[in-house]
């Protein structure tokens, strides 16, 4: 299992996850080692403006042009998540694939035009040594590949459901539920 938490790979929230923070969430993860694993939720917008808080960057991001939820730890931080023109563009770092962290401090001037896609997230989520694998293993998360297009979606309302949808089989038939659909 440790093999599959490696960065690149999404963590789908499980429909009985209702902590009030990561419900019906989809996290990309970034960054992980012995001390812990670190990732972004997609899709989850933030209360903030990307005009107000970062208002030099709210024209170079894709649409939805907002500020996003990156999870609860160092929520005045944020985190640039961008897809390069070309390979290896100043203050670009790979994390999986095409996807790259875009180091904020980087001017915009260099920036502009350089990427295909840019998104930006206020906080991260973490987890210590072994807790992630310990909630994986609790059935807390699904652990599945992340396409691409995954951090950039137009539509973030929606990707939990359509990424258990196209994971076929048991999966897919978690697409379908909804809060509402709980029973008390």
């Amino acid at each position: 299992m440790a093999e599959s938490l490696r960065p690149g790979m999404l963590l789908v929230a499980a429909v009985g996850l209702s902590d009030g923070v990561f419900d019906q969430t989809v996290v990309l993860l970034l960054d992980s080692d012995e001390s812990g694993k670190v990732g972004v939720v997609l899709n989850r917008l933030s209360g903030y403006e990307l005009d107000d808080a970062l208002p030099q960057w709210a024209e170079l991001v894709c649409e939805p042009k907002k500020l996003f939820d990156g999870g609860p730890v160092s929520q005045r931080g944020a985190i640039c998540l961008a897809i390069p023109i070309d390979e290896d563009p100043p203050g670009w770092r790979q994390v999986h694939g095409q996807v790259g962290l875009l180091n904020l401090d980087t001017p915009t001037e260099i920036a502009d035009g350089a990427y295909t896609h840019l998104r930006i997230f206020a906080g991260y989520s973490g987890w210590d040594a072994g807790q992630l694998e310990s909630e994986v293993k609790r059935g807390m998360w699904h652990v599945v590949t992340s396409l691409p297009e995954d951090p950039f979606d137009p539509l973030p309302q929606t990707l939990w459901n359509r990424v258990l949808r196209r994971q076929g089989g048991d999966l897919a038939l978690y697409s379908t539920w909804s809060k509402a659909a709980e029973f008390n």
